[in-house]
């Protein structure tokens, strides 16, 4: 590989929330990665700052066209440049998107388990959430369609908030559920807004698939939230873009992020994005390549060394979903148990809703001496549980 992706980087003491941990304890939990940003985007920050001078900017016409490269060589997918909006995150477009299209009371679908500050959003401004949890069935994932045909139905469901592909089950929806959902939203009235803020991170040879792509009426009742942040660990960049095709539903959507103050980017959130868009596209194919292959090891690990623990297969995110229902019937028991006693900080399962709660969420994207010390403290806290609970 080009790039570096087995040097163990030290984040304590860098004010990392990650790496905020007491000594000899190893976080795997929140989603950002332990491999350096790309050398391209350094350069380019860097060459910023040199010029000394950071007073107040907007996006201009060379961020517009990063966009709209990107996923025109990457998806095949057309977004005109007058779509874009800018926004300091994807959580912050989620929240606003909340508080302008829908009313106090209004209900909100997800399908279940689904990342856990969606729920944040809908219920901080008083809204009401509307699981549709999966079916699970032989390890896997699908949508309950009787199910969320019947939340549309529902007279106060105005919006659903889609994470594609899903996290934390590493689920790359397909064409053909895209566009049903498409079809259901819009036969109910209701507005889609799809989180993609994961869909680079996806194994070689595959691609996730755009909700604009999936069905051009896809365009006319979404909001399309997407970043360079997650897939090319620029979190704190607080950087993000929104595609709204819709005129009207743009300015409402405007109207809001602005209301918010959150439509106002930082210089580096604007060079950053356009040198990870433009740049580094070299680096996201090997980082793709270097996650995979830990999930590929992970997995091995799990058959090999801990069969109690069944790793639901997928082909996106960095994110393992690690079902332990074979070992505890409390995740949040486990969780605090593997932490006190190997120093591994896992996510909570329960947290994501729908059938979270015999779940763990494990992060992978770090160096292969990371990954294996993570996998062998895994191993002797869950043997470690089992022996207890003799």
């Amino acid at each position: 590989m080009k790039y570096d992706f087995e040097t163990v980087i030290d984040r304590l003491h860098s004010d990392s929330i990650k790496w905020h941990v007491k000594e000899n304890e190893l976080p795997m939990w929140i989603a950002d990665m332990d491999f350096k940003v790309a050398p391209e985007i350094i350069e380019a920050m860097e060459e910023r700052v040199k010029h000394g001078v950071f007073g107040y900017c907007e996006p201009d016409e060379n961020w517009k066209d990063a966009y709209v490269s990107f996923y025109k060589d990457r998806h095949a997918l057309s977004i005109n440049k007058d779509w874009l909006l800018f926004s300091e995150g994807v959580i912050p477009t989620i929240s606003s998107s909340v508080r302008k299209l829908t009313s106090v009371g209004d209900q909100v679908v997800v399908l279940s388990p689904v990342y856990t500050i969606f729920y944040n959003s809908i219920i901080n401004n008083g809204r009401i959430v509307r699981q549709v949890p999966l079916l699970f069935k032989d390890n896997a994932y699908s949508i309950d369609w009787k199910g969320l045909e019947e939340a549309f139905k529902e007279e106060k469901t105005t919006l659903m908030i889609l994470c594609n592909p899903a996290n934390p089950i590493s689920k790359i929806w397909t064409k053909e559920e895209l566009s049903k959902i498409g079809f259901l939203a819009r036969k109910y009235g209701v507005v889609v807004l799809s989180d993609e803020i994961h869909g680079e991170i996806t194994r070689p040879g595959t691609s996730y698939v755009p909700y604009l792509s999936a069905d051009k009426e896809n365009a006319k009742m979404s909001v399309i939230a997407v970043s360079p942040t997650k897939c090319f660990n620029l979190a704190s960049l607080h950087s993000s873009a929104v595609i709204v095709p819709d005129l009207g539903l743009r300015k409402r959507v405007d109207r809001q992020l602005n209301t918010d103050e959150v439509a106002e980017p930082s210089t580096l959130a604007i060079v950053g994005a356009e040198a990870a868009l433009n740049e580094g596209r070299a680096w996201l194919d090997e980082m793709r390549e270097k996650v995979f292959e830990n999930r590929d090891e992970a997995k091995e690990f799990l058959t090999r060394e801990l069969p109690e623990v069944t790793l639901v297969d997928g082909n996106a995110t960095y994110l393992l979903w690690l079902n332990i229902s074979k070992v505890a019937s409390d995740s949040t028991e486990l969780l605090n148990y593997l932490r006190e006693k190997t120093g591994l900080i896992l996510s909570d399962g329960k947290v994501y809703g729908g059938n979270g709660s015999h779940f763990l969420r494990m992060n992978v994207a770090c160096p292969t001496s990371l990954l294996e010390d993570g996998l062998e403290r895994l191993k002797k806290g869950i043997k470690s549980y089992l022996s207890e609970k003799k």
